[in-house]
C-alpha cells in the first residue's frame, strides 16, 4: 500500500499499535507527538536519575500484545522480558491484610481465612460470573467496532442470547457485589476494579465485574518497568518504517473535500495524508483543540461525565513497617464517603491509597536503601479549573501518609519526590480536566456512548483508552488495532488494489485466557 499515507497523532499505546500495524501492511506512517518520547500516559518519571513508572503499572492480557507483535512479523518475547506474578496484589484495612493470588484456589483459601467460608463460596461464584461476562463480551464487543445494544445482541447470536439477557447493565457493581460477599471489605476490594476505568463502584454497572477476570487470568511483572512496553511498541513501528517526530504539537487536523487530509503542526508545517489516526482524547477534538474544521468529528465530554483523575507521587523512598508487595492497596475506612467527595469535586479526607513498589517482586524482598514507589490517590477531574491550593495539596499528602500508616507502613519520601496533579494531567492531555480514562463508565449506556474508531469525518479515526473499547493498556491496544482495521477496510472499499488482510486476524481473533478453574 505505498500510496497510503497516514499521520498518527499521539504516541500512547493506541497510537503506537495502530502505527506499527499500518506500517506492517505497507502504509507510509508518520507519528507526531507533543511529548518528548513514546508512551502517553504510559510514561516514566525521572527521579534522581532513575525512571519510575508514572502511569499504568499492571500488565494483563498478554496475548493481546502477542497477537499484535505476530501481526507485525515479530515476537513480544524478543522485545520485552516479563514474568508472571504469583501475588496479584496485597490489600490492607488498618491492621487487617488480604492477598489475592494467581492461583484461584489460594485466593479462595485466603478469603476464607479472612472473612469466613460463606464469602469463600461467594468468591468462587463471583469468579464464575466475572469469567462469563468477559467471555460473552470479548469477541462481539471488546474486539469489534463500537456498537449499540441491538447490534451487540445480534453479534452475540442465538447461542449468546442468555448471556446477552444477563449482562447486568442496570445493577450497580457495588450492589451486585453484595450478593457475593457479606464482608464489606471484600465489596471494597472487588469494587475497586471500577477505578481501573476511573469510575465509582456505586455508579458503574455490574458488567464491569469482567475486569476481575482479566486480572485473575494473569498479571505480569515487566522487567525495567511498564514504560518499557511503550519502547517495545515504538521499536516495532520503527522496524516497519514508521517515522517518529516527538516534541511536535499538532495545531489542526486538516479537512479537505469533506475528508481528513493531514495535519498542520504548531510551527506551521503541513503534513499531508490520506488518513489520520488521532490517539488523543476524543474530547479534545470535540472541544476544538485540533481546529474548527475537525471539531464536529467527535462530541465534547461534559465535565460531569469525566472519569477520575489522580494525585500521583513518584518517589525514591524508604519504606518500613509493612511488607510491601509489587502492588498494594490501603483502603479507606469509609468508601462511600470517599466517592461522595470525589463526585462533589473534592479530595477525600480518608482516601484509599495505591502503592506500586517497582523494585519488589513476588518475594517482597525490600531493596537496600531507597526504593522506587508510585503512590496514587484518586482525585476529581478538575484540572482545567483553579487547581488545588498548596494547603489542599499538603493536606492530601498528610491524609495519604495517614492512610498507609494505619496499616503500619512508614514512608520517608525524599525531597526529590515528584507530584503530578489533575492540573498537570490536564496540561499533558488537553480538554480532559485531567481525567485519565476518558468518560466515566457510569450508567448502562456509558460503554455505548464512547467514541468509536470511525469519526464523523471520513479518513479520521480515533484510538486510545478514551475510545472504544475502553480504558486500560490492553483496551487501548485493542483500540489501536480496531482503528487500523477500520482504516484498511474503508480504503479497500474505494480501491480494489488495497490489501486488507492482516495475518492472525486483526478484527476478532479467538480469545485465549488462562483457566481460573
Amino acid at each position: 500500500m505505498p500510496d497510503e499515507r497516514v499521520v498518527v497523532i499521539g504516541g500512547g499505546v493506541g497510537g503506537l499499535v495502530s502505527a506499527a500495524l499500518l506500517a506492517a501492511r505497507g502504509c507510509d506512517v508518520t507519528l507526531v507527538d507533543a511529548a518528548s518520547g513514546p508512551g502517553g500516559k504510559l510514561r516514566a518519571v525521572m527521579v534522581d536519575g532513575r525512571p519510575i513508572d508514572g502511569g499504568p503499572t499492571v500488565f494483563t492480557l498478554r496475548h493481546v500484545f502477542e497477537e499484535i507483535f505476530t501481526d507485525c512479523d515479530a515476537s513480544l518475547a524478543d522485545h520485552l522480558t516479563m514474568r508472571p506474578a504469583t501475588t496479584l496484589a496485597r490489600h490492607a484495612w488498618g491492621g487487617a491484610r488480604l492477598d489475592l493470588f494467581a492461583d484461584p484456589d489460594r485466593s479462595e483459601a485466603a478469603i476464607g481465612d479472612f472473612a469466613g467460608a460463606a464469602d469463600a463460596r461467594g468468591y468462587r461464584a463471583f469468579r464464575v460470573e466475572a469469567k462469563r461476562l468477559f467471555e460473552a463480551l470479548d469477541a462481539p464487543f471488546l474486539r469489534d467496532t463500537k456498537t449499540d445494544p441491538i447490534t451487540l445482541g445480534w453479534r452475540m447470536g442465538a447461542r449468546g442470547f442468555v448471556d446477552y439477557c444477563t449482562l447486568r447493565p442496570y445493577t450497580s457493581l457495588w450492589r451486585a457485589l453484595g450478593g457475593y460477599f457479606g464482608d464489606a471489605r471484600l465489596r471494597q476490594l472487588f469494587g475497586r476494579y471500577a477505578t481501573y476505568c476511573g469510575s465509582s463502584p456505586f455508579r458503574c454497572p455490574a458488567t464491569l465485574m469482567l475486569i476481575a477476570h482479566v486480572e485473575a487470568s494473569g498479571v505480569w511483572l515487566v522487567d525495567g518497568g511498564m514504560h518499557r512496553l511503550a519502547q517495545a511498541l515504538e521499536a516495532l513501528g520503527r522496524r516497519h518504517g514508521v517515522r517518529f517526530r516527538y516534541g511536535t504539537p499538532v495545531r489542526d487536523i486538516l479537512v479537505e473535500h469533506g475528508r481528513a487530509a493531514g495535519v498542520m503542526l504548531a510551527n506551521g508545517e503541513r503534513i499531508g495524508a490520506t488518513a489520520v489516526v488521532c490517539n488523543a482524547d476524543p474530547a479534545a477534538i470535540g472541544a476544538g483543540a485540533f481546529g474548527q474544521a475537525a471539531r464536529h468529528a467527535a462530541a465534547p465530554v461534559a465535565p460531569r461525565r469525566r472519569s477520575l483523575s489522580a494525585m500521583v507521587w513518584t518517589a525514591q523512598a524508604r519504606a518500613s513497617g509493612f511488607p510491601l508487595a509489587r502492588h498494594n492497596v490501603f483502603f479507606s475506612p469509609d468508601y462511600a464517603a470517599e466517592f461522595t467527595a470525589l463526585t462533589a469535586g473534592r479530595l477525600a479526607d480518608a482516601p484509599s491509597v495505591y502503592v506500586c513498589a517497582q523494585d519488589r517482586d513476588d518475594t517482597g524482598k525490600a531493596p537496600s536503601g531507597d526504593e522506587r514507589l508510585q503512590i496514587i490517590v484518586n482525585a476529581p477531574p478538575t484540572g482545567d479549573g483553579a487547581g488545588f491550593t498548596p494547603a489542599e495539596i499538603d493536606t492530601c499528602r498528610r491524609h495519604m501518609l495517614d492512610s498507609v500508616s494505619r496499616a503500619g507502613l512508614s514512608l520517608d519520601l525524599a525531597p526529590s519526590t515528584v507530584l503530578t496533579t489533575p492540573v498537570d494531567f490536564a496540561a499533558m492531555f488537553p480538554s480532559t480536566g485531567g481525567a485519565l480514562y476518558g468518560p466515566a463508565s457510569h450508567g448502562w449506556a456509558a460503554s455505548f456512548r464512547r467514541q468509536g474508531s470511525r469519526t464523523r469525518i471520513p479518513g479520521l479515526y480515533c484510538a486510545g483508552g478514551s475510545t472504544h473499547p475502553g480504558a486500560g493498556i490492553p483496551m487501548a491496544a485493542l483500540s489501536g488495532r480496531l482503528a487500523a482495521a477500520c482504516l484498511l477496510r474503508d480504503r479497500a472499499s474505494t480501491s480494489r488494489s488495497v490489501r486488507t488482510a492482516m495475518p492472525g486476524g486483526i478484527s476478532t481473533p479467538p480469545v485465549r485466557t488462562v483457566s481460573t478453574g
